[in-house]
């Protein structure tokens, strides 16, 4: 890193005297960082996301930005977080849903409930772990899968030696990216209501397991969802343990926690990428990944450079937020994995229903796509849903955006992910 000792004098006699003269402004923004690297910044504890036209963003306040400044940074606002909320969407936190409509991990656990009562033949919720907070006795939640099949003999078990192909998507591994589990809501009451009326949906059903895991960081959820109208900024799980920080910057980020090349990220504890104190430390991540091995089998060779055969069956996507984006692994190194071609062309199948760009992760290591391609050998992408700015972009869009943009063109690429499990390399 690069400091201008003229600028960081200076920008330390500013804060000194704007700190003298008024509090600073809490309201976290965007922050657009030109000639910043992200790895640099995360290292330092800045919460970082990629930028437009290549540059890195800084999510905080004021204080965030003087901080930049005083390392010689010329952050420049680009974007509010927090969006309007409309009328009379503000005040219900703790009953059903926050910030406008989005639903409470309470609302979620019912929603997988209900959908299993009203769809018996199609449908079965299976507990598949626990979170950081109740492995402490700290309250915390049941981890929720939902199946969705034509239920024959055989179906929906945890055995990946399954008669159907398998689909599965997770959501709001990161607590914060509020649309993502709203997707997932999405995707389950449409295959759901959809069979026996809509022939697309039917002829998956009949032939294919969907499985759901709407809220993988139930514990995160919940702190976000404490700030109801003002939602908190909680990126990581709930994990506490020996930590300084303040609220929300306490956790391990459990897309950066998986056992496959883990180790690279972040290894500052109030960091928004900290991966850590060990390979799998955190619940969430060891129900997840024993999760995904009962669903698939072991299908790629152990060498890095082992391709997965085209009889590979199986799809997973991880939902995120945000960038419009579909991004294959590998996030662990830049390198083409050996499946890249393949990946690739069925990722551009799907992008030609939402307009995403299609483009590898790269210098992400622990993530949850690199595991079940890289361990399991099944085809995996993270979806980053909504724009950089606007009131449908970044982390916190308006609640209306879901309906009006990101189902739309989200529900065509996750049916042809659905209908790409049963071959999705040989397609």
């Amino acid at each position: 890193m690069k400091v201008r000792a003229g600028l960081l004098t200076a920008a330390l006699l500013l804060l000194g005297t704007n700190a003298m003269a008024a509090p600073p402004d809490s309201t976290p923004f965007y922050w657009q960082v030109p000639g910043a690297d992200e790895r640099t910044l995360q290292d330092a504890g800045f919460d970082v996301e990629h930028g437009v036209d290549g540059g890195v963003q800084v999510v905080g306040d004021t204080r965030v930005a003087g901080r930049l400044t005083a390392l010689g940074y010329q952050p420049k606002k680009f974007d509010t977080v927090y969006k309007p909320v409309p009328p009379g969407r503000s005040g219900d936190i703790g009953v059903q849903t926050f910030y406008g409509g989005y639903h409470t991990v309470a609302e979620h656990e019912k929603h997988l409930t209900d959908v299993a009562a009203a769809y018996p033949a199609l449908t079965q919720v299976f507990d598949i772990g626990d979170s950081w907070r109740k492995t402490r006795g700290l309250g915390g939640h049941d981890i929720k899968a939902i199946c969705i099949t034509k239920k024959q003999a055989g179906d929906c078990t945890l055995s990946p030696d399954s008669p159907k192909p398998r689909f599965a998507m997770i959501a709001q591994l990161h607590a914060r990216e509020l649309a993502t589990g709203e997707l997932a809501w999405r995707w389950i009451d449409h295959v759901t209501r959809g069979y026996g009326t809509d022939a697309e949906v039917t002829s998956i059903l009949d032939t294919t397991e969907l499985w759901v895991v709407p809220i993988v960081n139930p514990d995160g959820v919940d702190i976000v969802a404490s700030g109801g109208s003002r939602p908190l900024m909680q990126r990581k799980n709930a994990n506490n343990t020996g930590a300084s920080c303040s609220v929300p910057s306490y956790g391990v980020d459990l897309n950066r926690n998986s056992t496959f090349k883990w180790g690279g990220a972040g290894t500052n504890r109030c960091g928004e990428t900290y991966q850590g104190t060990a390979a799998g430390s955190e619940p969430e991540t060891r129900a997840l990944e024993a999760w995904f091995r009962q669903l698939f089998p072991d299908q790629r060779g152990p060498g890095d450079t082992d391709p997965a055969p085209l009889t590979t069956k199986g799809v997973m996507i991880t939902i995120h937020s945000y960038g419009n984006l579909i991004m294959p692994p590998w996030g662990w190194t830049w390198n083409a994995n050996p499946n890249a071609a393949q990946l690739a062309a069925l990722g551009k199948k799907m992008a030609a229903f939402n307009g995403y760009t299609v483009v590898a992760e790269g210098d992400t290591t622990g993530t949850t796509d690199d595991f079940t391609y890289g361990t399991l050998g099944i085809a995996s992408y993270t979806f980053e849903i909504g724009s950089s700015s606007g009131s449908c972009g970044g982390f916190f869009p308006q609640y209306s955006c879901v309906d009006s943009l990101f189902w739309p063109r989200n529900k065509g690429a996750f049916l042809t992910a659905a209908k790409a499990a049963k071959a999705p390399y040989a397609s």
